[in-house]
């Protein structure tokens, strides 16, 4: 976020703006909601890609202003939390406890009420499902029922909306998680260098059976015989060793947006073959930091500014097991035919613990990240491509990866929105839920979406209307 003048510019980490908007303070929340007509949306630490975070001409509600921790069971490992704490301070807190998250996503930097609301998932969903299956509790503040304690057992339809609900339930104002007890926050690494996308496929069910995590790196640029080429990078905790929880410091920081983003043409396609030759032939075990296995994008500061000034598209579709293979060879083959290639690819399986949560994205099924610099009507081009593959193989397309999700493919992927709109608290709304499920007529236009093709042929409804940071309060 950066100032101007009694505005304050909100933008999400793929380059998204909500123009016009403004802030709010937590503890302003209730009585801003009261006015007649008001809009809010919660605001963490702006990690996602699309602008399923932003409401432009609205109130951001800054939730990191709330980032206590409240409470710690050193038995149980029972945490309880503000919303606003980032993953890393709670890594920080618990980590030298031997206690650790049971999910993380690709970076540390999101808030403890992000991670519920977009139910995140991470590289052992085959062993602990998304994050909302570890979430025993929340306190919700509403503007129409003030705060509510939810559970499984107690106003469970508003607990099952809010966990993966995209902030649109109310303000998550504290929650209590389950931690696991881990012997080390180090990883014990095992990497494994493939040819072909199939000798992914042939190793992927055995990787998940034995290990705690596990994902592949591919070769997005590959072609022929060497389709599909990569890694596949499998962990566990160390059984003893540092207890340490703090992550290292960047490397490098990005200072600036370059006019052109390196991250395409030859430059892209020599970075993967020296990537690709990193992992020598076979199998290799290593120890390593957690922040090097969880999160190796955080050690490079503003990374996304390499993406150019257009920003930064994702897509992340998740293709049944049955038409994996195929699905995934799809996508890929699409980004060819395009010529586009992806920065950073990434391929795991999701296993079949379910989400409490109402539209959760993580199902059963193979899931394929893609990554490209945002180059105007191609890019969305691409894109619109991506996501017909997704879907007529079965599959569901993530809506907080991107800022152009159409009307259709939210509610195919997402059967149950409506349900999450019926829970909705009428002052709360996104930019992302006014383009897919709100009218045309009301939905304001945020600064990159001038570009996308129009979604308004698919209307589904007509009304959609500082404590320190990470400081233990016990």
């Amino acid at each position: 976020m950066s100032d101007h003048g009694d505005r304050v510019r909100f933008s999400s980490w793929g380059g998204s703006v909500a123009s016009g908007a403004h802030a709010v303070s937590p503890a302003d929340f209730d009585r801003a909601s009261r006015q007649p007509g008001v809009r809010c949306l919660p605001y963490g630490n702006g990690r996602s890609y699309g602008d399923s975070c932003l409401l432009s001409g609205g109130g951001m509600i800054e939730a990191r202003r709330n980032a206590r921790i409240l409470s710690f069971d050193e038995e149980t490992g029972l945490l309880e939390a503000e919303a606003g704490i980032l993953l890393s301070e709670i890594i920080a807190f618990a980590g030298p406890r031997g206690w650790f998250p049971q999910v993380l996503p690709g970076t540390q930097f999101v808030t403890l009420g992000g991670a519920i609301a977009n139910d995140i998932h991470g590289k052992n969903h085959h062993r602990r499902g998304t994050f909302g299956v570890h979430v025993d509790n929340l306190v919700l503040m509403r503007s129409d029922q003030g705060r509510l304690t939810c559970s499984r057992t107690e106003h469970a339809d508003l607990f099952a909306a809010t966990i993966s609900g995209m902030g649109l339930t109310g303000l998550i104002e504290e929650a209590t998680i389950r931690l696991m007890r881990v012997g080390s926050t180090e990883i014990c690494e095992t990497t494994t260098r493939f040819d072909r996308l199939e000798d992914y496929f042939e190793r992927a069910e055995a990787a998940d059976e034995r290990h705690e995590y596990a994902v592949a790196w591919i070769d997005s640029l590959a072609t022929g015989k060497r389709f599909g080429r990569g890694h596949l990078i499998c962990g566990d905790h160390a059984a003893s060793g540092r207890r340490d929880g703090v992550g290292r410091p960047p490397i490098a920081s990005v200072p600036l947006t370059p006019p052109v983003s390196p991250l395409m043409g030859p430059a892209l396609k020599a970075f993967n073959e020296v990537y690709y030759r990193k992992a020598k032939p076979g199998t290799h075990a290593r120890t390593v930091p957690f922040d090097g296995f969880f999160f190796p994008l955080d050690r490079v500061g503003r990374w996304n500014r390499l993406y150019g000034p257009r920003g930064l598209c994702q897509h992340q579709g998740v293709i049944p097991d049955e038409h994996g293979p195929a699905g995934v060879r799809a996508l890929i083959e699409c980004a060819h035919t395009h010529g586009q290639g992806s920065f950073l690819t990434v391929l795991k399986r999701f296993g079949a613990i379910a989400s409490p949560g109402i539209t959760a994205f993580a199902r059963p099924g193979y899931t394929l990240t893609l990554d490209f610099p945002n180059r105007g009507a191609r890019t969305l081009a691409l894109l619109e491509e991506l996501d017909r593959i997704t879907i007529e193989a079965g599959g569901a397309v993530n809506p907080y990866k991107h800022h152009r999700m159409s009307s259709a493919t939210f509610a195919t992927s997402f059967p149950r929105f409506q349900d999450l709109d019926a829970l909705r608290d009428r002052a709360m709304v996104s930019d992302f839920w006014l383009r897919t499920v709100g009218n045309a007529a009301e939905r304001p236009v945020s600064s990159n979406q001038a570009e996308a093709p129009s979604n308004d042929t698919f209307t589904l409804r007509d009304d959609a209307r500082p404590a320190p940071v990470g400081t233990p309060a016990f």
